[in-house]
């Protein structure tokens, strides 16, 4: 009996990153432009396959399934996953040029740390998660708390992140509860708050594109987005802020893995140091005001234009007091009760 191959692995051995002779890089999209990474496009024109992926569930799913790219692009909460399943191989730090510009906070990051001068994950992109809202539609007096998104007053008329990693956190934080290390009470806590939202969202979502589209048309008064979305909307003209919450934005930064049946290892090390290079971090800044993982990227930048995108001029300082986003022992449970609560559970 012939046995049929998983939709997911049909999907990924179609996908033009099989090409020989080239890089293969699995990425968001988006993050395959060309300014990204101008010094190896300069050196090795030509050599790089993109092939991009929905999100870090999509992208997990397909390598696991059999997909074999060079280097992806997962975030930081997920590496121990990636890990766990014999994935990834060490990335040798020596062979990474600007490894010591990388912010402290990222370069020591507990979770990809492999031994030995060599690491799981190269940060390379961060940013924050936290409330983009209409600042002509909500009082003036407003509180600058995550407890917006649970404000009966705009019910109908805010979105929320459709990800275990951002609204479950966020109802953990309000309910008091470590959201990295829940006991039962607390899984209990959070489910709580979780269901006290869901009548108030008009959607759960990652299409930012519609989001924006909602808050631009006075559709939307709220919603939980990244950073990203601020830049789009302010450069239309809308009246939108990015909140700073008093209980802290999330923060969450991605990078590059080395695959462990890489078969272009030369050439991936030399896209990752493409990468880190001042002008890469610069354009990723001003493209799309995420923050990147370098001090030289950052003092590229004008500070006009990081007070503009509100990026911080000493992002060390801020990282040491936002909500990090990192693993989450119970993240499979908490992502089946966050399902049924969607679902009207």
């Amino acid at each position: 009996m012939t046995k049929l191959l998983p939709i997911a692995l049909i999907a990924a051995l179609a996908s033009p990153a099989f090409a020989e002779g080239k890089l293969t890089y699995f990425t968001w999209s988006g993050y395959e432009l060309p300014e990204f990474h101008e010094a190896f496009a300069k050196a090795h024109p030509d050599a790089v396959e993109v092939s991009v992926f929905g999100d870090d569930d999509d992208a997990f799913t397909k390598v696991k399934a059999g997909f074999h790219p060079d280097l992806a692009h997962p975030c930081y909460d997920k590496i121990a996953r990636w890990n766990a399943e014999g994935l990834l191989q060490p990335i040798d730090t020596a062979r990474i040029a600007n490894w010591d510009k990388i912010f402290p906070a990222f370069r020591n990051l507990p979770d990809i740390q492999a031994g030995d001068g060599k690491v799981w994950m190269v940060p390379w992109d961060w940013g924050n998660t936290s409330i983009l809202y209409r600042t002509d539609m909500i009082a003036p007096d407003a509180e600058m708390s995550w407890n917006m998104l649970w404000d009966p007053q705009y019910a109908g008329r805010m979105a929320t992140i459709d990800a275990v990693h951002d609204t479950p956190l966020v109802a953990a934080v309000l309910a008091g509860v470590n959201p990295f290390d829940m006991d039962e009470a607390g899984m209990e806590k959070v489910a709580a708050k979780l269901r006290e939202q869901r009548p108030l969202m008009a959607t759960y979502t990652t299409d930012m594109t519609s989001v924006e589209q909602s808050l631009a048309s006075g559709e939307f008064v709220a919603a939980m987005t990244w950073n990203a979305s601020a830049v789009a909307l302010k450069k239309q003209g809308v009246p939108v802020e990015f909140m700073n919450p008093k209980e802290g934005m999330l923060t969450w930064t991605c990078g590059f893995v080395l695959l462990k049946d890489a078969q272009n290892v030369d050439l991936a090390y030399d896209f990752i140091n493409s990468r880190l290079e001042a002008g890469s971090g610069k354009a990723l800044i001003e493209n799309y005001g995420y923050g990147a993982s370098t001090t030289s990227a950052f003092a590229a930048v004008p500070a006009a234009t990081l007070e503009e995108l509100k990026l911080p001029a000493e992002p060390q300082k801020m990282l040491e007091t936002t909500i990090f986003t990192g693993p989450m022992k119970q993240n499979d449970v908490l992502a089946k009760m966050f399902e049924r609560i969607k679902a009207g559970g």
